[in-house]
């Protein structure tokens, strides 16, 4: 049932008010500067330096038959037999190490471990807000952040003895960032998100405007879905989301060993390559990169396989349960071929709360905050959490896109 998707959620909702109460009483400030708008909706015009790189990316772009658009970099000379699905491009199987490098490499991240994976095609772009709305329109498909929480499915996810939130709180909705009004402890996230009644993939930052009914977001990323919602997309389409293998290694772009998805340069407000927070977290974003929110997918130049948009801008869904000891484990097991990720969830920050992985970073992130603009990075999120800054993308394999062709002839 749906409202078993919003249990973890609330947890994390009734968490942020235990939070905030316990800084009310060590005297601590909550600054907040609340918007009526939606996110991406307030994204600033392209600087002059990322107007002339995309024009400068249009020009060597190349327009492959299944509509995706690539740079001389990708190799499609040993792609699968045409057709392609649309808009994906082939990541040829391969062997990579799998695994945390440089110095703002976490714990999680480890040990360093030899992966294989068979070849497959991936989304060439975050989901975005035009496909999501026609699968919306189509399946009459109703979101996680949509559905009324139900309480007696809630506190299942909570620790014995959590009292009842207010039911003002019990309604439709989702967490929101929301800038503060300067400086603030960076080890109390509850300071910039709240949670916001009516917030959903249609009202992304909350607000009474809907980009439903708007052509002007359609490019960017939808961002508000839960990991029910992602996986509902992707059935729909015959895909599914990746594992945390495949996506590492589909970031990689063929580049192993490397810090960033494109290379060992580390990005800063003259160096910009890819959407992600410039200036001080979380109050002042200076907007070098010409964006306060998401950007249009497919705005950065891609990796070498031809994927955009795999660093910064929304973190991504992956199929696999999150657990701090999965490549240990692995690693132990020998379980490195394909790797499908651990049966069940852990999270020992939050142990009753069931956890995905999410991948890529987003546009909060910062070197002095999280630093997740990095292939290796692992993030976790209940399945049934939206977040403003959290999108997916879908692969499949060859065999599936001939299926799919085949019911479709």
């Amino acid at each position: 049932m749906l409202f078993k998707r919003v249990v973890p959620l609330l947890c994390c909702i009734i968490l942020l008010a235990f939070l905030s109460c316990q800084n009310a009483k060590d005297g601590k400030v909550q600054n907040g500067m609340m918007t009526d708008m939606d996110s991406s909706a307030s994204c600033s015009p392209r600087s002059r330096a990322n107007q002339l790189a995309a024009r400068t990316l249009e020009r060597q772009s190349i327009i492959l038959s299944n509509g995706a658009r690539v740079t001389n970099e990708t190799d499609t000379a040993n792609w699968p037999e045409k057709p392609w699905p649309s808009q994906m491009v082939w990541i040829p199987a391969g062997n990579f190490r799998m695994g945390g490098i440089g110095k703002d490499a976490r714990p999680d991240e480890f040990p360093l471990h030899d992966v294989s994976v068979d070849g497959f095609w991936m989304d060439q772009t975050e989901v975005t807000n035009e496909a999501f709305k026609k699968f919306v329109q189509e399946k009459k498909f109703i979101t996680t952040a949509e559905v009324k929480p139900d309480w007696e499915e809630l506190k299942k996810q909570l620790p014995p003895g959590t009292p009842k939130p207010d039911e003002a709180l019990l309604v439709p909705g989702s967490l929101v960032f929301t800038p503060t009004s300067g400086p603030v402890d960076l080890s109390d996230f509850s300071q910039w998100w709240r949670w916001e009644p009516g917030a959903n993939w249609k009202h992304p930052n909350g607000g009474k405007e809907s980009i439903q009914n708007t052509t002007q977001l359609d490019q960017h990323p939808v961002v508000q879905v839960s990991w029910f919602d992602a996986v509902s997309f992707a059935g729909s389409q015959g895909k599914r989301l990746p594992t945390e293998a495949e996506w590492e290694y589909a970031a990689r772009g063929g580049k192993d060993g490397n810090i960033y998805g494109w290379g060992n340069d580390e990005p800063n407000t003259n160096n910009i390559k890819a959407n992600i927070w410039q200036g001080q977290f979380p109050f002042k974003n200076s907007q070098e990169d010409g964006f306060v929110f998401t950007a249009p997918v497919g705005f950065y130049k891609p990796n070498a396989y031809g994927l955009y948009d795999m660093m910064g801008n929304v973190w991504e869904w992956c199929n696999d349960w999150y657990r701090p000891s999965t490549y240990a484990e692995a690693a132990k097991n020998n379980s490195t071929i394909n790797p499908k990720g651990p049966p069940s969830s852990y999270d020992p920050e939050e142990p009753f709360t069931p956890k995905k992985v999410v991948r890529g970073g987003s546009f909060l992130c910062n070197k002095v905050y999280c630093a997740s603009y990095r292939p290796s990075a692992r993030m976790k999120t209940s399945p049934d959490s939206g977040e403003s800054h959290t999108g997916f993308r879908c692969v499949m394999s060859d065999a599936d896109w001939r299926k799919v062709r085949e019911k479709h002839l």
